[in-house]
């Protein structure tokens, strides 16, 4: 039964993970209502499985109260909260012992001097399904020969294969030989093992120098390849560290450190997955961690796609270089990057279509590859006569670099007063009172253990339902009391006696278990704290999410655990501690008047001690609970950002250095809670109590004396709680923008149907709470009604900022954005961002659907706009992703669960994204680096799409872009660039392409290069 709770609350965590994972994505599509029911639900089936999991507590735990084993129950009655703990530890054993105990990799095999890693690469006859999808083939017979020492080029439409093949070499996937079923290589895709018995055709090898690439000691073999992936990422470390975990599983692993106080400007950190750095500084970290490895072999997944047009031609540049005499492989869209490879491979459909050098395709009457070039050209006919001379002119601008300047800063927020632990739950049970009536019969119980000694027979029973739990213990000493009294009587008045008090014993049990139910039922409620936590979570700005403190994963673990130490205090972990109060009282009442001259001995022989020395621990617990949250959030945040880099992490050999690093974090936590829990152990052995003479006041004082070492011993679950309490009450000062809006956006925003918004920037200074250096200082633009405008220029400029400021996700230090004439501020900020849609760098999809996906965010009160299946193909035709979408089996109502998306190209997850944003007919659409990992095909239905709509005026586009050739048509073109010293960026220019051409500028330096 806790197996089938656990299950419901991972579903729960599932839901937040992915949620504040992506909450840029989330907020832009006013999804978080939709989002955070769809996590109520899966709280709501958690509560549920937890009612039934009190009723099967008390049917278990309290139906045979009898009196043949009353002893061993008093006596074994102090277990109960650890066999509670014990019981979760089962509960999660399952799933855990089968991950410590899964088959292990086998890491084993041959390398050097047996295989040299500069030997020809060989792939032979592969045929390649994902486990997830099975049933459709990536790689279809592919062959292909990457000579050594050569570069390589792969390239071809979204969805070919080309991803795959990296996926491939880096192992990640095998073919094994002897079976041709695929088995997956990350603890993610463990649970599709079912999905091979699906993919009998998958065949073929994968060699280098006549060696299976299987054969080889996994480990070495990955340490001879340098990645670049396509979606680069970066921990939440320094950028000289970033760099220096390219040095795992080399030679020069661990000499790092020599070098790191020199570098002083490189212990800057770049934030949880590098949020901190623009994705153009992201991918050129990411491509230097590679080239610091010098490794044999080199791959680069779009490894150019994030960078501007000149720090592209610089990093070309350096990756020319870097790949002389070494093998290199490069998947690219962008077609000017690999005119000098040595080798090309053209692919469509999981096959290669053409191959031959640069010249040698182009001369292909009609060929694939000769189209795609052709597709790229940019109108430049203005720029082509006269750029020798010119060039000598723009040396300035090629010494140039993108510079920015940042700095954690110190938090000046006021820490909040923490709140006592009888004032933070005693709020929140005020919170509740409406179920206060479930816990009148207890309370009741409670008193009448201490004042009602002994009632009447007629009342025995009614009184015996309602005293338990708490008054469980000093009523089973008193039943005891009376069977004892009756082996004194003799006939029927024995028998009599003798049944009755026995029928006693079963009413105990009765009142027992009703009062457990209760105490379910009312400890289930208490799910309202948990959604109420997540939905006040989503409700705080992008610039709190930027905080270190709240990185995702010191959010997932304070979502995991505060709301469970809550529940578990004010449920039945906090139910024990108040019987064992009750308990303690009623057993004295009891002792008193059965032996009072005992009951003082025993009483200021023992319990003063344990109270006061339990109150001093209650302290301490407090103070250390304080240090210990940190820790966890610390070992915590650190497990979930490698677990969920899995990729980045086994690519670069980092296993080890990320086992040793997580183990230092648990060493600290470790040592403190062995030094706490021989501190409790040394507080709970103080039990020397003696009886002699009454064995009613034997059991009641045990018992007694037990319920306060019980109650103390919930010490770290009142600490814990307490803290807890603490940080959902905060959660609800910290609020969203607020809305003084005069009008909804609606009204604002769409005055007339299917019409673009003007947007003007006034005098805007920007800087990022958590930097130095402002991004800009008076920043003026002016966008009309319906006009397609692109923003071009250095990476790290300001680009995506004006996406950010749009979107709201920041405010601006000074000025003002509007949007139709209206101050965006003055605008509801949830009917604002349904006029704008978003398509990001890094496009994010969640657990669900594809339709599910597609009309994510539509409607209001988290209720969806209803949409017909003509818009969504409409939506997707568009967006050229229709095709692929039938062609899987369950076509719309494909799942796109982690494993599903895994299997996706970025081009395929970028036009999914891109499809979702053309469905929701925005006003105002926002395009950053939207068709970066499109291939050239897709990009220019893309493109043709969005130049429709503009022409019809139906929306105003704003694009981010690095590939010229996309925006050359352009109503305005603005060049952002670098300002003076410390003054952030600026418009260095503006106009159409031609315009710009003309003027020979920055614009046309870009041109050039």
């Amino acid at each position: 039964m806790l197996q089938v709770v656990d299950k419901a609350n991972e579903k729960a965590s599932s839901v937040a993970a992915e949620v504040l994972a992506s909450i840029r994505t989330v907020v832009s599509l006013g999804a978080e209502q939709t989002l955070t029911q769809k996590y109520f639900d899966a709280v709501d089936d958690a509560k549920k499985h937890g009612l039934a999991l009190s009723i099967h507590y008390v049917t278990d735990l309290h139906a045979r109260v009898f009196f043949s084993i009353l002893i061993v129950i008093t006596i074994f009655g102090t277990l109960g909260p650890p066999l509670i703990t014990i019981a979760k530890a089962i509960s999660c054993s399952s799933e855990y012992f089968s991950t410590i105990y899964a088959p292990r990799i086998n890491y084993e095999g041959i390398s050097e001097p047996e295989v040299s890693p500069h030997d020809d690469i060989e792939f032979n006859d592969v045929i390649f399904s994902y486990p997830t999808r099975a049933d459709v083939q990536v790689l279809k017979g592919f062959s292909a020969r990457f000579q050594k020492g050569k570069t390589t080029a792969l390239v071809g439409p979204s969805g070919s294969g080309k991803s795959t093949i990296v996926a491939l070499l880096e192992r990640w996937y095998e073919l094994k030989k002897g079976d041709n079923n695929v088995g997956p290589r990350s603890p993610s895709e463990e649970s599709s093992m079912h999905a091979h018995q699906l993919t009998a055709q998958n065949r073929g090898s994968i060699s280098i120098g006549g060696h299976d690439i299987t054969d080889l000691r996994l480990r070495w073999w990955r340490s001879q390849i340098g990645l670049v992936q396509q979606e680069p990422f970066l921990f939440n470390d320094t950028i000289f560290n970033n760099i220096c975990f390219g040095l795992n599983g080399t030679q020069w692993e661990g000499e790092d450190e020599a070098f790191k106080k020199e570098r002083v400007g490189y212990q800057t950190k770049v934030g949880e997955s590098g949020i901190k750095l623009s994705g153009g500084q992201r991918q050129r970290l990411a491509i230097a961690r590679s080239i610091i490895r010098q490794p044999a072999i080199l791959i680069l997944d779009e490894a150019t796609s994030s960078i501007d047009v000149r720090g592209e031609r610089i990093v070309q540049k350096a990756l020319e270089e870097v790949s002389k005499n070494r093998t290199t492989i490069v998947i690219a869209h962008r077609l000017s990057t690999i005119r000098k490879a040595d080798h090309i491979i053209v692919m469509h459909e999981g096959k290669n279509m053409e191959e031959g050098t640069h010249n040698y395709l182009l001369s292909i009457r009609d060929g694939i590859y000769a189209g795609l070039v052709h597709a790229q050209q940019l109108d430049a006919e203005s720029a082509a006569t006269t750029l020798t001379d010119e060039m000598a002119s723009l040396q300035d601008l090629d010494r140039q670099h993108t510079t920015t300047s940042f700095k954690e800063q110190e938090d000046t927020t006021k820490v909040s007063k923490q709140i006592g632990f009888f004032m933070s739950v005693g709020r929140l049970l005020y919170e509740q009172r409406a179920h206060w009536k479930l816990c009148v019969p207890v309370v009741l119980a409670a008193m009448g253990a201490g004042c009602k000694l002994i009632p009447t027979e007629v009342l025995s029973s009614v009184m015996l339902a309602y005293m338990a739990p708490p008054a469980s213990f000093p009523l089973q000493s008193w039943i005891f009391a009376q069977l004892i009294q009756i082996f004194t009587l003799t006939g029927e008045r024995l028998k009599s006696r003798g049944d009755f008090w026995a029928l006693m014993f079963f009413v105990l049990s009765l009142g027992i278990a009703i009062s457990y139910l209760c105490l379910g039922y009312f400890s289930n409620k208490f799910s309202v704290y948990r959604r109420q936590y997540f939905q006040n979570l989503l409700q705080n700005p992008i610039s709190w999410f930027d905080k270190e403190d709240n990185a995702f994963g010191s959010l997932m673990a304070r979502l995991a655990t505060d709301c469970k130490f809550l529940a578990e205090l004010i449920g039945f972990n906090g139910a024990f501690p108040l019987i064992a109060i009750f308990n303690m009282i009623g057993c004295t009442a009891v002792s008193f008047y059965f032996g009072w001259k005992l009951t003082l001995v025993v009483f200021f022989s023992a319990l003063p001690v344990i109270i006061v020395a339990s109150f001093i621990r209650l302290k301490l617990e407090r103070e250390f609970e304080e240090w210990n949250a940190k820790v966890f959030s610390q070992s915590s945040q650190f497990a979930t950002e490698a677990v969920g880099a899995f990729r980045t992490v086994i690519s670069l050999t980092m296993e080890e250095s990320i086992l040793r690093t997580y183990s230092e974090l648990l060493k600290l936590q470790i040592r403190d809670a062995l030094r706490k829990s021989a501190y409790g152990g040394q507080l709970l052995s103080t039990h020397e109590y003696n009886p002699q003479q009454f064995f009613v006041v034997y059991v009641a004082i045990v018992q007694g004396a037990q319920g306060a070492g019980q109650f103390f011993g919930f010490a770290p679950n009142i600490v814990a709680a307490t803290s807890a309490a603490n940080r959902i009450l905060k959660s609800r000062e910290t609020h969203d923008q607020k809305d003084t809006a005069l009008r909804g956006g609606d009204e604002l925003l769409q005055p007339e149907k299917k019409a673009g918004v003007k947007v003007e920037f006034r005098d805007v200074a920007f800087r990022y709470p958590t930097r130095d250096a402002p991004i800009y200082q008076n920043l003026n633009l002016s966008i009309g009604s319906g006009q397609f405008v692109a923003f071009v220029g250095p990476s790290g400029c300001g680009k995506t900022t004006v996406i950010s400021l749009l979107e709201r996700f920041h405010n601006p230090v000074t000025g003002t954005i509007m949007l139709n004439d209206h101050n965006i501020q003055d605008i509801e900020i949830r009917s604002y961002r349904r006029a704008l849609s978003l398509v990001a760098q890094e496009p994010k999809l969640f657990d669900g659907t594809i339709r599910e996906n597609l009309i994510l965010g539509l409607g209001t009160g988290g209720q969806p706009e209803p949409v017909t299946d003509e818009q969504i193909f409409e939506a997707c035709i568009s967006a050229d992703i229709h095709d692929f979408i039938v062609s899987l089996p369950e076509g719309y109502a494909t799942v796109l669960g982690i494993n599903t998306q895994s299997s996706l190209s970025g081009g395929q997850k970028q036009r999914l994204c891109l499809a979702r944003a053309l469905l929701r007919s925005p006003s105002l659409l926002l395009l950053d680096e939207a068709t970066s990992s499109l291939d050239s095909q897709s990009e220019k239905l893309v493109q043709q799409t969005i130049e429709k709509l503009v022409s019809e005026r139906c929306m105003t586009v704003i694009a981010v872009a690095h590939r010229l050739a996309t925006i050359q048509k352009a109503d305005i073109i603005i060049v952002f660039g670098e300002s003076e010293a410390g003054r952030g960026s600026r418009i260095l220019e503006q106009g159409t392409h031609r315009e710009l051409l003309g003027r020979r500028g920055a614009y046309w330096a870009m041109v050039s290069f």
